[in-house]
């Protein structure tokens, strides 16, 4: 896996052309890139490039505690490997980051896929609080896992979300959730004008439908799709039908 400004990422390019725009993935809070299943990072036909963000994963760094250090960040990564534009797929915090992207950096985007997205990402209290210190640092684990996925989620995938998690320094994480929590752009959302997919699962209660639904429509090119039998982790839930939607998605995009 190469690396570029510290950010290590992964890359799948096979059946890649030139004449399709890369499609950068961006994870949330405690994650890593291995957060996007396989399906999701190895979109038939495109160079996809999934990122560990500073401090996360293989990355180097300490982690940040706002979305736009995190954006200037992934900026610097842009510059590095002269990656000049893309689709930019982001998770959670990751979908922040992208917006952040679209409207501090907009020469840098093709389109944009928001998963599990809203204008604003308030936090649980008790889970910032939990996340705060190491003695009650899994139990913000917990709680997080807890609210992610929906029902009918297997334990397996559940536990291995949570054991994911835990490997991310307490100090990450809950700067990855103050990040989160500051995060606002209900008033300048509708200055984004690439094309977007919004896509949600329907039992999600971190971001709920509502609110993807209320960030589609504020987006002036953006359509939204729900996802049946997922929660918040829709990608690990329906890792297949979100990589259709992602792929029809892209293949809409104007040349």
């Amino acid at each position: 896996m190469p690396a570029d400004s510290e950010i290590y990422y992964s890359v799948y390019d096979k059946g890649a052309t030139g004449e399709k725009p890369p499609v950068v993935l961006i994870h949330g809070a405690g994650g890593t890139h291995l957060y996007w299943p396989s399906e999701v990072r190895r979109l038939p036909g495109y160079r996809v490039l999934a990122l560990d963000l500073p401090g996360h994963g293989k990355s180097g760094g300490r982690g940040y505690q706002s979305i736009s250090s995190y954006t200037q960040a992934v900026v610097a990564w842009l510059e590095a490997t002269h990656l000049h534009h893309a689709v930019f797929v982001g998770h959670s915090m990751g979908s922040a980051v992208c917006l952040s992207l679209a409207l501090d950096y907009p020469e840098y985007i093709k389109g944009l896929g928001l998963v599990g997205a809203a204008v604003r990402l308030p936090v649980n209290p008790q889970i910032l609080e939990n996340a705060a210190s190491p003695t009650t640092f899994f139990n913000a684990i917990e709680m997080v896992v807890g609210y992610a996925f929906s029902r009918q989620a297997s334990p397996d995938l559940v536990e291995t979300a949570a054991r994911r998690m835990a490997e991310t320094r307490p100090s990450v994480l809950h700067g990855d959730f103050l990040a989160c929590n500051a995060f606002d752009v209900t008033v300048r959302v509708t200055e984004i004008h690439q094309p977007t997919v919004v896509i949600c699962g329907e039992e999600d209660r971190m971001t709920p439908l509502r609110q993807s639904q209320f960030l589609a429509t504020s987006l002036p090119d953006a359509r939204l799709e729900s996802i049946p039998l997922a929660g918040h982790m829709v990608m690990l839930e329906q890792p297949q039908l979100v990589a259709d939607t992602l792929s029809r998605f892209l293949n809409g995009l104007p040349g």
